[in-house]
């Protein structure tokens, strides 16, 4: 087991506690996690805190796919990985109908396709094998629908980025942890119960023996993070750990 940390993504100001990534780094914790919603983005905080450590991950947990296209994202991975020296990792969201049609102005579409042509899209690029190019449902590179010229090509990122850059997916419903074993690196599964972790790990096996190729849970990450709210006043804590529960349910 692993430690990380979390710096969540509901703050109003990009306050960053420098200070308490470094003293993690110091105690040894693998990685550090930004996350998005609709105001602060993960890469500039990830890459303010590159700049100041030197061996902790960076782990985007998530960046939302309605946010950017999946260049934009292999663009912005590849960047931060090379700037850290190998230290990024990838976790990408589908986000929700919410933030996806309300704030970013993109339909949300049906979560598992949008998501496996998105991944697909981003391995393409960080791999270099030959030009990314998808006629898919949700995507299609180069562009070849309304208001298309005709000029566009498969193009190949002129940038060499690290072909085996970790994808981690969050996921919270069955369909989507299958998948995220099926085609990722690792899982950030969203209201994990530690009682109930079944409803995590059966839907990680049908994914992987729907990978083949022997995939398991030995070559993949499972980052659980725990909610935690000191405090001296037990009812106190317990309903600020309800008021976010109750955002998903």
């Amino acid at each position: 087991m692993q430690l990380g940390l979390t710096l969540g993504s509901g703050h109003a100001y990009a306050n960053l506690d420098v200070a308490m990534v470094q003293e993690a780094e110091r105690l040894g914790y693998s990685i550090v996690w930004a996350s998005e919603s609709h105001g602060l983005d993960v890469p500039t905080r990830l890459t303010w805190l590159g700049a100041l450590t030197s061996r902790i991950r960076l782990g985007a947990g998530v960046m939302q796919m309605p946010a950017r296209t999946p260049a934009a994202t292999a663009m912005t991975a590849i960047t931060l990985d090379q700037l850290s020296g190998g230290r990024f990792v990838l976790g990408l969201g589908v986000s929700s109908p919410r933030v996806a049609e309300g704030w970013h102005g993109v339909p949300f579409g049906r979560p598992l396709p949008v998501a496996r042509e998105y991944i697909s899209l981003v391995r393409q690029i960080l791999r270099r094998e030959a030009p990314a190019a998808l006629q898919g449902r949700h995507y299609r590179v180069p562009y070849d629908g309304p208001g298309a010229t005709g000029q566009g090509r498969p193009l190949r990122s002129v940038a060499h980025g690290r072909a085996d850059l970790p994808i981690y997916l969050g996921a919270m419903g069955p369909k989507n942890l299958a998948l995220s074993a099926e085609i990722c690196d690792g899982v950030l599964p969203h209201l994990f119960s530690p009682d109930h972790a079944d409803l995590l790990l059966d839907p990680l096996s049908r994914g992987f023996a729907k990978a083949g190729g022997g995939k398991g849970f030995a070559r993949f990450e499972i980052a659980v993070y725990v909610d935690v709210f000191p405090g001296s006043d037990l009812h106190a804590c317990l309903a600020r750990v309800k008021t976010y529960i109750a955002q998903y349910v």
